[in-house]
């Protein structure tokens, strides 16, 4: 007994120590992975053509007024000082300040903040229930008639791109069906009052991250029932039920978990398509404004909210991934 209580916890501080060692890992490469994003912002923007000075000095720029604009907005300064002094500010918390407006770049993110995570909230909320619920009703039915229509219809709606979809959608139940409204215009920033406004983008950020979860769960399901230990489960008198989601569903959710990661990030990208097309004032349209004005620390501000936020989904998934399967995640 004192052997085998000797062992156990050998084992554990051994576990113990491995988890560590992986969260280590997992922060050093979020770590690196933020420089990383913070060096490929500055260097996309600096190759956008023209800058700020440029659009400010109007339709028929005098050269002299560019160079005056470029003097007082500091854009005449070699690219690795405006780096510096831009990571300097970074590290305590300062994105900037607009060349356009002069407003700091954190009121932008403030005043358009609360449109974009709604709507990235709401697809969410959906995404995760329906694509659990389709896919593990495609296992269920695998090789059947349910099977084969949720497969048919997820691959049909995955191959249309999101602004074609959202053409498609407005056509169709804004202006010959007249059920909802085709932009969100006249409904200022509090979407939630307008619920019939948020219908067709959620709709459209929705359609592809279900398609794509839905196959993934499916997929993960079916190996996970037909795995070993779900066979000798079954031995074992274990009620279908119980082996379907106690056992099976958590390895499939695993790889899901990732995936799901990974919508979020392109939530961040299909947002920006579908608040143009619906007219939604969050921050894609902050940073289509911005790019049409060449105001680069705007533009900087929200590309590099943009990558940490995917740099912190990636590794909230890492460590979802490894509580539904410790050694994937130990071995990842």
């Amino acid at each position: 007994m004192t052997g085998s209580g000797t062992g156990g916890g050998a084992g554990q501080a051994a576990r113990g120590g491995d988890l560590r060692t992986w969260v280590v890992r997992r922060l050093l490469l979020g770590a690196g992975q933020t420089v990383a994003v913070v060096l490929l912002v500055f260097a996309l923007t600096e190759a956008l053509p023209g800058d700020a000075a440029v659009a400010l000095a109007g339709d028929q720029p005098d050269p002299a007024r560019i160079a005056a604009i470029r003097e007082a907005l500091h854009l005449d300064r070699p690219a690795h000082e405006r780096l510096v002094a831009w990571a300097a500010g970074l590290l305590h918390g300062d994105l900037g300040t607009s060349l356009t407006s002069g407003r700091p770049v954190a009121t932008y993110l403030a005043n358009g903040v609360g449109p974009t995570v709604l709507l990235a909230a709401l697809t969410v909320t959906l995404l995760v229930p329906l694509s659990v619920g389709l896919g593990v009703l495609a296992a269920r039915h695998e090789g059947r008639f349910v099977d084969r229509l949720v497969s048919s219809v997820t691959l049909a709606v995955y191959a249309v791109p999101e602004f074609a979809l959202g053409v498609l959608l407005v056509t169709v139940f804004a202006l010959r069906l007249g059920w909802l409204p085709p932009t969100a215009v006249g409904f200022g920033d509090d979407l939630l009052a307008h619920p019939a406004a948020l219908v067709l983008p959620v709709l459209v950020l929705l359609a592809r991250p279900v398609c794509s979860l839905v196959r993934l769960v499916r997929v993960g399901m079916i190996d996970a029932l037909a795995s070993p230990y779900a066979a000798q489960a079954r031995r074992y008198g274990i009620a279908d039920a119980r082996v379907r989601y106690t056992h099976a569903l958590p390895n499939a959710l695993a790889p899901a978990a990732q995936q799901l990661a990974r919508t979020i990030d392109w939530l961040l990208c299909g947002v920006i398509v579908v608040e143009a097309l619906f007219v939604i004032p969050g921050l894609g349209t902050v940073l289509i404004n911005a790019v049409a004005e060449r105001d680069v620390p705007v533009i900087q501000g929200l590309a590099v909210v943009f990558g940490l936020t995917a740099v912190v989904l990636n590794l909230g998934a890492d460590l979802v991934a490894r509580r539904f399967a410790p050694r994937a995640g130990v071995a990842a």
